[in-house]
C-alpha cells in the first residue's frame, strides 16, 4: 500500500499549524495521552462501563477519564448510554464512525510493532 507525493497533498510553503491539515485534525481528535488506550479497551470489550474502563486504563484520574469520554463521545467515536438507576450505570461503546477507525489504529498497531522488534533486535 504505497503513496505517492500526490496522494497526500501538504502544503510546501505553509506553516502546516495554519492549514486544514486531515492528519493534525485527526490527532487533535484521538491524539491525546489516554484517548487511544480508551478507545482501545472499548473496542476490546465492545461494551464496557465506567468503572471497569477506569479500572483497565492504568494511572487515569476520574476526571481525565470523563473529559475523555465526553469529547470522544463529542467527536462522535463514542456512545454513551446511561441507565436511569440507583446507583446511576453507564456503558460505553464504540459508533459506526468510531468503528470506522478501527483499520487505521489496526494498520497502526502492525506498522509500530515491526518496528518495535526491528528496535529490539538492532540491539
Amino acid at each position: 500500500m504505497g503513496f505517492s507525493e500526490s496522494d497526500v497533498p501538504l502544503p510546501k510553503d505553509e506553516n502546516i499549524y495554519q492549514t486544514e491539515c486531515p492528519i493534525l485534525w485527526a490527532m487533535n481528535v484521538i491524539g491525546q495521552k489516554w484517548k487511544l488506550p480508551i478507545l482501545w479497551y472499548i473496542r476490546d470489550k465492545g461494551v464496557i462501563r465506567y468503572n471497569e474502563l477506569r479500572r483497565k486504563v492504568v494511572g487515569i484520574t476520574p476526571t481525565m477519564l470523563s473529559k475523555c469520554l465526553t469529547e470522544l463521545e463529542e467527536s462522535g467515536l463514542v456512545h454513551r448510554e446511561q441507565y436511569m438507576e440507583i446507583p446511576p450505570r453507564v456503558k460505553y461503546s464504540l459508533t459506526e464512525k468510531g468503528r470506522t477507525l478501527l483499520p487505521a489504529l489496526d494498520e497502526l498497531y502492525h506498522w509500530a510493532d515491526t518496528q518495535m522488534q526491528a528496535a529490539q533486535e538492532s540491539l
